[in-house]
């Protein structure tokens, strides 16, 4: 399901030392949870953002929560080309409050946080290719230019932050 990327971050968690088993919901709050496949998923080390930074929030309801296997980020989220990450501008109250909450509890929108460097510099080399497909829609009728976009983003699908990447590509942010 992840591959070598955080479940969190989208950040490369090949190099072991960078990488543990995150329990989604907090082993001290949800003991039952300690050896529950559902509740484990892979995550960076980093101390500033996901999981060792949402085990130091305090309680939370991990309802409110976007939960990597069950839903999909794209139905919350957009992830800027500038790096940053906001709740979708069409969600209705219950859904964007988990948004703003997972932002919050895993730290993924840190104001100047290393995430959002990394995920501007992971973008950044794409971002002639999402100005080429600004160009397109110019030129060339909309299937043409989607058969362009489903290419670039299946050349890109292994790299970290690829969900970032993803939505420079399609033009989102």
């Amino acid at each position: 399901m992840q591959d070598t990327r955080c479940a969190y971050c989208d950040a490369d968690i090949s190099n072991l030392k960078r990488a543990h088993i995150e329990h989604f919901r907090q082993r001290d709050r949800y003991p039952q949870g300690t050896f529950d496949w559902t509740n484990l998923f892979g995550s960076c080390n980093r101390e500033d953002a996901c999981g060792k930074f949402k085990d130091d929030c305090g309680p939370y309801d991990h309802n409110l929560l976007i939960k990597p296997d069950v839903d999909d980020p794209d139905d919350f989220l957009i992830f800027v080309k500038d790096g940053t990450i906001i709740p979708r501008a069409d969600l209705n109250d219950r859904a964007r409050r988990r948004a703003l909450e997972t932002l919050r509890i895993f730290n993924l929108d840190a104001q100047n946080g290393a995430l959002r460097a990394m995920r501007q510099e992971a973008i950044r080399p794409h971002l002639d290719t999402a100005h080429a497909i600004m160009e397109m829609f110019e030129e060339f009728p909309q299937i043409d230019i989607q058969e362009f976009i489903e290419g670039e983003i299946q050349k890109i699908a292994h790299l970290p932050f690829s969900t970032s990447i993803r939505h420079t590509l399609s033009v989102r942010s």
